[in-house]
């Protein structure tokens, strides 16, 4: 076979634009196929912040920050674009979670403090906190948004065929390669195909592979303004208590104020990427409204926006990325994928160019049951 491209990457989100960047770095004649616009809000990537940070209770993911972060630096020079902005990161809440943070913290040398509560409350007025409260400076939000349009104009330059509004209906394995079946009834041949389709992916894989059983949520979150936007931006901040709550500066999303971005991680809607309701559930709307009472006296406890955004999620919520044959299946990333992306499409490339493996935990095999002996 004679392949059009020597690696395909379906979907355009974070993960398949990152790997279109990390691939035509490596000199790969890459095509791109997103069924929708490069800016479309209808999956994990639009918006304006998502948190970056150093802190995990997991020591695999803990390094994974330190080289995306150094990624992340990379595409900004060679986008010519600022999308980090370090504000720094707080922890607090479950004792057992701040001690393996600070733990691994300590053991990847990231700069970081412990604080008391009200250390913490006296440096950052209008929070809240409760216990011991972790600080590092390495830490802050990326612009999503504005990062898909770094990828794609890096890759560009480099050669990568971008195709928006172009629907992947089925992938064949055929000799020399794999065949990608479009909407409109054309086809694409590539030596590799990456698919990171995102909640699309059972859809597009499950009949050729055993995938592990992927949830699709629907998260909702809400922009509650500060009563003074014209104070220092807080840092980012991970409350390990009830559903797992996290806030962030909005951004652009926020308004002119800077609005703070409010949502749970642990929560959500079981939907599927094509029934999804995209309205906010009231309940939802009155808990945040309740914890920001709360925990955030410096924000007027009424929403002045509101979204939302899917989550796919593998039951351990580690990352999918692993190959078989001429197929590579990148993530799902389970609502926190987004702060890897440049890395994700780095081990991506790796996998399709043979120079190195994922880890085990992210393994297809170790997201699957072992089969009865």
């Amino acid at each position: 076979m004679s392949a059009d491209t020597d690696l395909l990457v379906v979907g355009g989100g974070l993960m398949g634009s990152a790997t279109a960047w990390a691939a035509a770095r490596r000199g790969l004649s890459v095509t791109l196929a997103e069924q929708f616009a490069p800016d479309h809000a209808h999956g994990s990537s639009h918006g304006s912040a998502r948190i970056v940070r150093r802190s995990y209770d997991d020591p695999t993911y803990t390094r994974m920050t330190g080289r995306a972060f150094e990624l992340w630096r990379e595409l900004e020079l060679d986008a010519g674009a600022a999308l980090l902005r370090m504000l720094g990161g707080i922890d607090f809440g479950d004792p057992r979670y701040l001690d393996a943070v600070a733990a691994q913290l300590d053991r990847a040398g990231a700069a970081h403090e412990l604080l008391t509560s009200a250390e913490a409350e006296e440096r950052w007025p209008g929070l809240r906190f409760e216990g011991q409260v972790i600080h590092h400076p390495e830490a802050g939000t990326v612009d999503a948004a504005a990062a898909l349009g770094a990828f794609h104009t890096t890759a560009e330059r480099r050669g990568a065929r971008l195709l928006f509004h172009t629907a992947v209906r089925n992938i064949s394995l055929v000799s020399g390669g794999v065949l990608a079946e479009l909407a409109d009834g054309s086809t694409l041949t590539a030596a590799q195909a990456v698919v990171a389709a995102g909640a699309w992916l059972p859809e597009l894989l499950g009949d050729r592979l055993r995938l592990p059983e992927l949830t699709v949520t629907e998260q909702q979150v809400f922009h509650f303004p500060r009563r003074d936007p014209s104070a220092p931006p807080w840092p980012s901040v991970v409350h390990e208590y009830g559903e797992g709550i996290y806030h962030l500066q909005g951004g652009r999303d926020g308004g002119p104020g800077d609005d703070r971005k409010i949502g749970v991680h642990y929560g959500g809607r079981r939907t599927t990427p094509d029934q999804r309701g995209a309205t906010v559930d009231p309940a939802a709307r009155a808990s945040m409204v309740d914890y920001v009472s709360r925990w955030m006296p410096g924000c007027v406890p009424t929403p002045r926006g509101e979204t939302t955004c899917l989550y796919t999620s593998t039951p351990t919520e580690d990352f999918l990325i692993d190959r078989t044959g001429p197929l590579v299946v990148c993530s799902p990333c389970s609502g926190h994928g987004a702060k890897f992306a440049p890395l994700i499409g780095e081990l991506t490339a790796d996998l399709v160019t043979g120079v190195g493996s994922p880890a085990e935990k992210f393994r297809l095999s170790a997201h699957l049951p072992s089969p009865d002996p």
